[in-house]
């Protein structure tokens, strides 16, 4: 859960720039979908949310969130 005296935030990483953004600015919370969390960031950033089709949600027990593109490692 997150803390008395904090807010819970989104942290973005989004073309090489991270940046934290208050949930309540994005209009999310503990229920919202990947898809809402999308389209929210997408509306923040002023992009297509086809541009985060291949990125990834985290959903964290303190309230937060990490949007992050997809990783890749090595090769099989």
């Amino acid at each position: 859960m997150v803390e008395e005296n904090q807010q819970a935030v989104v942290h973005i990483r989004f073309e090489g720039k991270s940046q934290d953004i208050p949930v309540s600015e994005l209009d999310i919370g503990q229920t919202s979908t990947d898809e809402q969390i999308k389209n929210a960031v997408a509306n923040f950033l002023d992009v297509g949310v086809e541009r985060l089709e291949n990125y990834a949600i985290e959903h964290h027990e303190n309230g937060n969130f990490t949007v992050r593109p997809e990783a890749v490692f090595g090769h099989l």
